[in-house]
């Protein structure tokens, strides 16, 4: 009799760890979920669509270091924040609804639409911007980051940066391709660095230079491909390395 009782008990004790373990098991793989690294990837609006033929081979192709030429409007200096989340999906200035997770910002004197350079001048990492929203409203601030800007200009986590803001003209030359950025510095040496380190496990790594009448932007770049999915698979494996990476089709 005792006997019996001892296996109901120890039936029932394995039930109940069973029921558990059903329970703790997705709660765990929730909370690694939530705890992941998100948006390394960035990926620029005006990118075409996905191709709908049979996808292509991924090609990287060997290219001389490209000059960008810009035409300098204004230049400005001051201090750069950020805004997110509660903004997201809210309709801007212009009229566009607000995305985080792309590479705009907000300013109060360039005309709505214009294209800036903002620089961190606390760690030289530059970035080009699309003006579509009014602010910063706070004093002393000259411009408002998207999320996906800050991260990529090393703000988000310090919430504020002393920024150097350029307004420029269109590209002179408009080249047509998919390519993958991995830092943008006013500081070549820094730009070479990062090229070397990556050059030691990727192929095609090189540094572009983006020219305007008051400074030159050094961009570090992975490769050239001819549709989206072949740039994202390569993105991805330059993310599991830590790095923030641009997917941009010029």
């Amino acid at each position: 009799m005792e006997h019996s009782c001892f296996l109901r008990t120890h039936c029932e004790m394995k039930k109940e760890n069973f029921r558990l373990l059903i329970f703790v098991i997705p709660l765990i793989l929730l909370l690694l979920m939530a705890c992941a690294p998100k948006h390394r990837i960035i990926i620029e609006r005006k990118m075409p669509p996905p191709e709908k033929t049979e996808a292509k081979k991924e090609t990287i192709k060997e290219e001389r270091p490209i000059i960008e030429k810009r035409e300098t409007k204004e230049v400005q200096y001051g201090v750069a924040s950020w805004y997110g989340p509660d903004f997201h999906g809210k309709p801007t200035s212009s009229g566009e609804i607000y995305d985080m997770y792309q590479l705009t910002c907000a300013h109060n004197t360039f005309p709505l639409g214009t294209v800036v350079m903002v620089t961190n001048l606390e760690n030289g990492r530059s970035l080009e911007l699309k003006v579509n929203d009014r602010g910063p409203f706070v004093k002393e601030r000259i411009i408002d980051l998207s999320y996906a800007a800050a991260q990529l200009l090393g703000i988000w986590e310090k919430g504020t940066a002393f920024v150097k803001v350029e307004g420029v003209g269109p590209l002179i030359e408009q080249i047509q391709r998919f390519t993958l950025q991995v830092g943008s510095f006013i500081d070549e040496v820094n730009a070479q660095k990062l090229a070397d380190q990556l050059r030691k496990s990727f192929e095609n790594v090189y540094v572009t230079t983006v020219e305007t009448f008051t400074q030159k932007y050094y961009r570090v770049r992975v490769g050239q491909f001819e549709t989206r999915e072949s740039a994202l698979g390569f993105a991805e494996k330059l993310s599991q390395m830590g790095l923030k990476v641009l997917v941009t089709s010029r």
